[in-house]
């Protein structure tokens, strides 16, 4: 089990690396980046393509196929329909998610952005992302690139993680840390 770790993690950051390498000489990294997300985007919320793309009695014919449609019907670049087949008849297409969020990272990377994760316990509108991204631009002096999720777990507050740093102000936090003083007390 961990050898498939292993090889999956290396795999999807060569994989990404080929294809960023690709749609940079091609000069599609915008579109193959959208692209990717719109992948991505399928993945969270379809559970059906999920178990499809993680299920290994599936026919390549018939992965081929369904690929095929949904890029026929997004518009993909050939490109991107290339690889997506080549992940196909290469048996890496369990690992796609992965690739492509690698992938992702890649194309900010050299955009020179910080990747940021922000969640919250209340629905936040796109001024108060806006406010919160550039806030956190102007204190790590480097443009953000902010992932939104709506967490109704976290009771109230919000956790942002940027890099390495963490900042955790969710009530549901607060609870733990209190629960855990008890605990030892």
């Amino acid at each position: 089990m961990s050898k498939d770790k292993r090889f999956s993690i290396t795999s999807a950051e060569r994989y990404s690396l080929a294809l960023f390498e690709l749609s940079d000489e091609n000069n599609l990294l915008v579109q193959i980046e959208e692209q990717s997300l719109s992948i991505i985007n399928l993945i969270d919320q379809s559970e059906d393509f999920f178990n499809l793309i993680k299920d290994p009695t599936i026919s390549q014919e018939d992965l081929l196929k369904i690929i095929h449609k949904i890029a026929e019907n997004n518009k993909f670049d050939d490109l991107f329909k290339n690889f997506l087949n080549f992940l196909i008849k290469k048996r890496r297409l369990f690992f796609i998610e992965r690739i492509l969020k690698s992938f992702i990272e890649i194309c900010s990377r050299k955009r020179g952005e910080l990747n940021a994760e922000l969640k919250s316990a209340k629905k936040l509108s796109n001024d108060e992302i806006t406010k919160i991204t550039d806030e956190l631009s102007k204190n790590f002096s480097s443009k953000i690139k902010l992932n939104y999720k709506h967490d109704e777990s976290l009771i109230g507050g919000l956790v942002v993680q940027v890099g390495s740093t963490m900042i955790d102000t969710s009530i549901k936090n607060k609870l733990q840390q209190i629960e855990n003083r008890m605990i030892e007390a």
